[in-house]
């Protein structure tokens, strides 16, 4: 763990920027990721609801919302993100608005996604996001992005559907047959913020996995959708946030997966801060917690993702 005295320069540009992001109007790129059909779409879907505090739930129409970063700024690298809810809903603004912002502010262009959630379970989600992938980088030139610098960042939820697109971004089930399943759907590199993980008792969050997977699910499915038990040398560089406050998602979740990432090699960074709630995004105001971004610009510029492409 880091711990800085004082606030930086992007902790700065952070707090002036959260502050006004919810006071401008989202005219942003909205990209359907299914346009010849969703697979598996439920004969009864019912629109999607918006619901108190940026939330956003019963999606049927997974999405892409398109931030593209400053043409004088943009460095060529991207980021899917995926806000967490315990796949029932999304914290589409705090953990989704607001990070893209972030990046856009460091050059990277952000694409949130709008994944299914419990009115599909798996693997709806997966193919979601794995589709998100294969379309970003196929159309890399169009978004000024260079498809071998794609990450995702997840929060909670949406962090285990990011590992799920780290660990599981070949499974059989994540394809449908369309000519896009050619794309390759791994990420480049992956951020984890206090993750689901594990769906193995006693760490799993029971919201997760009954919404992912249902009451009674397999000891197999358990097993394949236990992203620590995934890991292989092919897992992308990670970077992984928790503190040991979380109450909600177990803090061994983002240690198993750590500790996954070494036993295969995978080079990766763990962050864990003593203080701070789940789901704290980038809250300001949390005390040395609250400065996870700098590590996080620290951890991208010295893999070189920050820098102009070239």
């Amino acid at each position: 763990m880091h711990v800085k005295p004082s606030i930086t320069a992007l902790s700065i540009t952070f707090l002036l920027m959260t502050a006004h992001v919810f006071a401008q109007k989202d005219t942003h790129q909205i990209i359907t990721l299914w346009p010849e059909g969703v697979p598996g779409i439920k004969a009864n879907a019912t629109a999607e609801v918006d619901e108190e505090g940026g939330r956003v739930s019963n999606i049927h129409t997974p999405t892409l919302t398109v931030y593209p970063a400053d043409p004088k700024l943009a460095n060529g690298t991207a980021v899917i993100v995926c806000p967490g809810g315990g796949y029932a809903r999304l914290a589409f603004d705090h953990e989704g608005i607001v990070p893209a912002k972030w990046y856009n502010a460091h050059g990277v262009t952000a694409f949130i996604i709008k994944y299914r959630l419990k009115e599909y379970g798996h693997p709806a989600p997966l193919q979601d996001i794995l589709r998100a992938i294969r379309l970003v980088r196929s159309r890399a030139a169009e978004f000024n992005i260079k498809a071998d610098r794609i990450g995702v960042l997840g929060f909670s939820a949406g962090g285990h559907l990011a590992a799920s697109a780290g660990t599981l971004f070949d499974a059989p089930e994540g394809k449908t047959g369309a000519a896009l399943d050619s794309v390759s759907a791994r990420p480049d590199f992956l951020m984890l913020l206090y993750p689901v993980i594990t769906l193995q008792k006693p760490y799993a969050h029971g919201g997760s996995r009954s919404n992912l997977i249902g009451l009674n699910p397999t000891d197999e499915m358990v097993h394949h959708l236990s992203l620590d038990e995934q890991v292989t040398k092919a897992t992308p560089p990670t970077f992984i946030v928790q503190t040991e406050e979380d109450k909600t998602v177990p803090v061994e979740n983002s240690i198993m997966f750590y500790q996954a990432l070494r036993k295969s090699g995978v080079m990766s960074e763990l962050h864990l801060y003593a203080k701070g709630p789940h789901g704290f995004g980038m809250k300001p105001n949390l005390g040395p917690t609250s400065e996870w971004p700098d590590r996080l610009a620290s951890w991208m510029n010295s893999h070189g993702w920050l820098t102009k492409a070239q």
